[in-house]
């Protein structure tokens, strides 16, 4: 399946994850969704003339150009939802991405998943339980997965590192960027040993509702989710 047409169902703007499944499962792959006529589009579920219209413009796939000499130039691997090494555990999710930029060693179908997240606003004591989970988990032969953030986030990739444990972070933005900049040094570590992981395009900003987004994707990879300290809030 041709990569610009990959990356190209992702940028149009009124296909969601769902939809574009639908329009796969009916039409095989990518690129013969960009040649289908309006018609044949039409005649899929929650299709309708605005949407067909963006498809058969093809502004899409212009777009997709650019992201595809981003991800030459800086190696980055595209995981397509059909393809074998596209997360497995994460297809379980209905809204899954269709696509994920990867840039890392680390194996997103390991046999070992542990996602690790908390509160921005860590508590000394919860900083020591991030440690003592990558002491006590360095013995188990895992991919601890978090968020980059602040507070517990970014506890949990240093101490995973400093244990020699394979740490994927999960991005609420594009790969040609780190926020927060700060942990910039981690992130470069991270690609060494583990990952950075995104569903987001060149361009995207860390906005508020990608973060919820980026969540789904930390919970979805792992086999269980650890939250290490979170407030009232930040619960439910």
């Amino acid at each position: 399946m041709s990569l610009i047409h990959k990356i190209g169902l992702t940028l149009i703007k009124s296909v969601g994850h769902v939809t574009a499944k639908s329009l796969l499962e009916h039409f095989g792959t990518a690129e013969a969704i960009f040649k289908a006529t309006r018609k044949e589009l039409l005649q899929i579920p929650g299709i309708g003339p605005v949407t067909a219209d963006q498809i058969l413009a093809n502004d899409a796939l212009k777009i997709a150009e650019e992201q595809l000499k981003f991800i030459k130039k800086h190696k980055v691997d595209v995981l397509f939802y059909t393809d074998d090494n596209y997360p497995k555990r994460l297809k379980n999710c209905f809204d899954a991405p269709v696509l994920l930029y990867y840039k890392g060693t680390a194996d997103l179908n390991h046999s070992r998943i542990i996602s690790v997240v908390g509160t921005r606003k860590a508590t000394e004591y919860g900083r020591q339980l991030c440690k003592q989970l990558a002491v006590t988990l360095a013995d188990y032969d895992v991919v601890i997965v978090s968020g980059l953030a602040y507070g517990i986030d970014i506890a949990a990739h240093k101490e995973s590192l400093y244990q020699n444990i394979p740490t994927v972070g999960v991005l609420a933005h594009g790969l040609d960027r780190i926020y927060p900049p700060l942990h910039q040094p981690i992130a470069q570590k991270m690609v060494l040993n583990g990952g950075l992981l995104t569903e987001f395009s060149l361009h995207t900003n860390p906005d508020k509702e990608n973060f919820p987004k980026r969540n789904r994707i930390i919970a979805g990879l792992a086999d269980a989710t650890i939250v290490v300290e979170a407030t009232a809030k930040g619960v439910h």
